[in-house]
């Protein structure tokens, strides 16, 4: 079972974060790498950049994705993008570097409409990336949100290359109302990577209001309350029996990597996600 946890969720300095994932007896660890603690910046630190991988390697952790978040609108603006694609291919580079294949973001809402301005320019983003990334070995998984499958489906397919899915299965029962079991029927062979998280939707609409408020104010937005809640793994709406079912039959064999977003014990939230997981992937037939 390759099981592994968001790092920035313990809420504490990285290296205490591996030591405490290693503890749980996590075998990855996905990184924000944003950040300045763990940035692009550390290819230019050999110092630096070997005490983590030396770290990772001494707790018996691998990197299971790098996250490429940039906040705001993702790709959705084409004035923005140009700075953008360039910070992602650093990133790119970092995951190589690291020994992972895998860079997850957030990319916007992606339209319906495959003639509209705003369809181009995203797919003129991720096109430059995932064309990139294939050099480096590396996928650009786009984190499910504000989309529903078909439309996310319809839009790694005009792009060339290069680009996949980070499934988590709690963006679409607490923001679009889709089955996480249907999506990975429709997506299944993009999976690269995903994330085990939970919640419950409160109020159905326009997912793309959810995602301006993301965009605006970020996930502590108090905003986000009035239309979701997430909840401790195992007691929100998404039903882990089918949907790990449905990844078992698509053939996926990547990290499960719990994501806590919430919560005022997160840390003991993720302990719990853990053994709920572990017993879900074991009655699901993974080893």
């Amino acid at each position: 079972m390759k099981i592994g946890v968001l790092a920035q969720n313990f809420h504490c300095p990285l290296k205490d974060a591996l030591q405490k994932a290693s503890k749980l007896g996590f075998k990855g660890v996905q990184i924000h790498a944003v950040r300045e603690e763990f940035s692009p910046a550390l290819l230019k630190n050999k110092t630096d950049f070997d005490f983590f991988l030396c770290l990772l390697n001494d707790l018996g952790l691998s990197v299971s994705a790098l996250c490429s978040d940039m906040g705001g609108h993702g790709f959705e603006r084409k004035i923005d993008n140009a700075e953008r694609v360039e910070k992602t291919k650093a990133i790119i580079d970092l995951c190589a570097a690291c020994g992972s294949s895998v860079v997850t973001t957030h990319i916007g809402v992606i339209p319906d409409d495959e003639k509209s301005a705003q369809f181009a320019a995203m797919v003129e983003a991720l096109d430059t990336l995932g064309s990139y990334g294939i050099k480096q070995g590396v996928t650009l998984a786009i984190e499910t949100g504000p989309e529903k499958p078909e439309t996310l489906l319809k839009f790694i397919e005009n792009c060339r290359g290069g680009v996949g899915v980070n499934l988590d299965p709690a963006n679409f029962v607490m923001v679009t109302d889709v089955d996480p079991a249907r999506a990975v029927e429709i997506l299944g062979k993009y999976i690269v990577h995903t994330h085990v998280k939970d919640g419950i939707m409160k109020q159905k609409t326009d997912p793309a209001r959810i995602y301006n408020i993301f965009a605006e104010g970020g996930i502590e937005d108090f905003r986000m309350s009035d239309y979701f809640i997430e909840t401790p793994v195992g007691e929100g709406a998404v039903n882990f029996d089918t949907y790990l079912a449905a990844l078992k039959k698509s053939g996926y064999d990547g990290f499960f990597t719990i994501e806590r977003e919430a919560g005022a014990e997160r840390e003991k939230d993720i302990a719990g996600a853990a053994e709920f997981l572990r017993k879900k992937l074991g009655a699901a037939g993974y080893k």
